[in-house]
This record gives C-alpha cells, structure tokens and sequence, in this order.
C-alpha cells in the first residue's frame, strides 16, 4: 500500500537486520487472520462433519507441524513474556530473526486464499476451495508490507525464499557487476560470494567475505606468476596518474593485511575476528569496489 508518510517523506530506510516486536506482532496477526478465514485450511483442512467438506482450518495440526519444523518457536505464536521485575505485567517479545524468517517461509508454503463454495446453513460455516497462488500473492505483499513500514532489511520473494536487501550502494553494484575475468574460477568465486552476501544469515554473509577475499588473492595473480609483479602490472592497467596509482598500490597493501590480520583468510589463533554485521558490510563493500575497478580494466 503507497501511504500519505512514504508520498511525503520518501520510504523508511530498510537498514534494521534484527526483526522487532513489533514487526514480528505484525506477523502474528497475519497468521491468526489466516487461520480465522481458513487460510491454511488448504494443507490442514478442518472438515465439515456433515460430509468432509474443508470449511476451515485445523489450529492444532497446524499448530503441530509448525512446531515439529520450527524448534524454538511456541505455539501458540507469542509476542510478549511475562516482565521479570512485574509479575503481572507482559513486555514485547520476538523469536531469534533467523527462526521468524525460516516461518516466513514455511508460511508462504501452506497458505492459500479461502473461496467460499457454498454455505451450510445447518451449522452455520462455509464451504471452502482453495487458491494457493493468490493466498501466497497476498501473504507476500502483506509482510513485505511490515518489513518495509518497520524498516526491516529483509523482503519474501515470490520463489518463497527471503532474500536480505543489501545498503542501497552496495545493491547497486552487486546488480550491475559482470564477472568476466576470463578466468573461471575467479568468477565462480565472485559470483558465491556475491549470493552468499545477500543471505539472511550473519554466518553465511562472513562466510561471502571469506570468499571474497579469497578471490581478490586469486586476482593478483592473474598477470604473472609473481604475485608482486603481477599486481604491479594489474595497477598499472588501471591509472599511470602517479597519485592516483600510488593511493591504489596503498589500498591493495591495506585489503592485504586485513584478510591477514583478521579472521577472514586465516583461522589462526591471533587473527581478530569480524562480528558485527555493519563491519562485515563495510569490509565486502570495500574489497568489491576495489576488485570491480580491478577487474574492470583487465
């Protein structure tokens, strides 16, 4: 929905890469929406007992396979705890991000939009057919909704995987970027590296920059057979200003000691590890433009 607050003052930046209680309330009301009208009634049917007919949704099995595939997750879906200093009082609560996007997904698979078939008066319900493909259309635009209005760095695709949305500069350019070095293996690396940055998961997002790196040592190489040569003359291809080259020999030197020094090429114990998210950001973005320049003057 396009509304007055985004006309006005542009979008919610979509930075947040922890979802909060409240957008994770947001989804619970989804689904609770779903299982009232019978949208999950296409997997877990609630049949009529005069004649089998699906005329709703069965909470309980539903309920059971959520938990079966979702270790960790309560059902009935909660979005508070009781507050430990107040008894009596309840504060906002959320699943590990992770789990909450992993049931995204699970959700996506077994909804369907409910269509009334026919009326049974005797018992006062309805009939239902079911129509997956709208019930997911409507699912996915519904909260990718709650992840944009709260900021949430994350969007469901209609493949039914959520994909996370990568700094505005970054998306850009890992859009736009052609790896054809004219070595395979260079560009097999670049490209793992690039899906694996847009994963969901902080482990898998290192694990890109581990690759990235690894492909930025594959890079130097790739003129001559003396590393220190070949980047010399891989330098060279891209500017003889000789400022220009000597601030680009100064980067390579410094993108060399951080995969030394940090925990991305070695897993020695005196490497420094990278943990926080932000910091994984900054370094890929800081590599790939220096390989995307690189690369893009061979």
């Amino acid at each position: 929905m396009d509304y007055f607050s985004d006309r006005e003052n542009g979008p919610v930046a979509r930075t947040d890469q922890v979802i909060s209680p409240l957008a994770w309330a947001g989804i619970v009301a989804l689904v609770q929406a779903y299982i009232s009208n019978g949208g999950f009634g296409n997997r877990f049917p609630q049949t009529c007992s005069d004649g089998n007919a699906p005329c709703g949704t069965d909470e309980h099995a539903l309920g059971a396979n959520v938990k079966a595939l979702m270790p960790g997750l309560e059902w009935p879906l909660q979005t508070t705890h009781p507050d430990p200093d107040y008894s009596f009082d309840r504060i906002p609560m959320a699943p590990p991000t992770l789990l909450i996007l992993d049931f995204v997904e699970y959700v996506y698979s077994v909804v369907a939009k409910p269509i009334i078939l026919k009326r049974h008066d005797y018992l006062s319900h309805n009939h239902l057919g079911f129509n997956q493909v709208e019930g997911q259309t409507e699912f996915l635009n519904d909260v990718n909704s709650i992840f944009s209005r709260c900021g949430i760095a994350y969007e469901l695709k209609p493949s039914g995987k959520v994909v996370r949305l990568l700094p505005l500069i970054l998306r850009e350019s890992l859009s736009r970027a052609l790896f054809n070095t004219g070595d395979t293996i260079l560009n097999n690396a670049l490209e793992e590296s690039r899906a694996k940055f847009s994963s969901p998961n902080p482990i898998i997002r290192r694990e890109a920059l581990e690759r990235l790196w690894d492909a930025f040592e594959r890079l130097k190489t790739l003129a001559d057979t003396d590393k220190k040569k070949s980047i010399r003359i891989i330098l060279d291809a891209v500017t003889r200003e000789p400022s220009f080259r000597a601030m680009l020999e100064t980067e390579a030197k410094q993108l060399t000691e951080i995969g030394n020094n940090f925990l991305i090429r070695h897993f020695e114990t005196r490497q420094i590890p990278v943990i926080e998210t932000d910091h994984v950001d900054y370094l890929f973005h800081r590599l790939f433009a220096f390989v995307q320049l690189l690369i893009g003057r061979r």
